[in-house]
């Protein structure tokens, strides 16, 4: 734990399908958002609490709030707007944990 008192509930990974292997890199980090949002849903949903999504990827802070959306994301953002909670950004300076599992082929 720091001293904001977060800390990680979970670390998680999958492996992309073919077709999600073009997606742009904004759609492919947005991906691992709604697919982790689907897969934890039952902890997630809540009607009075409210969580946080940290990214380290700085565009995808504003995605909830974006007027111009591409079929594919407008999709996405139906489907996250049954959940409270905000993207925010945090730079990523080191590789992590959470990195590593994205590393491994054989996951």
């Amino acid at each position: 734990m720091n001293d904001s008192g977060k800390h990680p509930i979970v670390f998680d990974s999958c492996k992309l399908l073919p077709a999600e292997l073009n997606y742009e890199i904004y759609d492919k980090e947005l991906l691992g958002i709604v697919w982790a949002l689907k897969h934890w849903r039952a902890f997630l949903l809540s009607p009075s609490d409210s969580f946080e999504v940290l990214t380290d990827h700085y565009s995808l802070q504003h995605f909830m709030s974006s007027k111009f959306l591409t079929h594919r994301q407008a999709c996405w953002a139906e489907s996250l707007s049954q959940f409270h909670f905000s993207i925010t950004y945090r730079p990523g300076r080191l590789p992590t944990l959470p990195d590593a599992l994205s590393r491994r082929d054989n996951l």
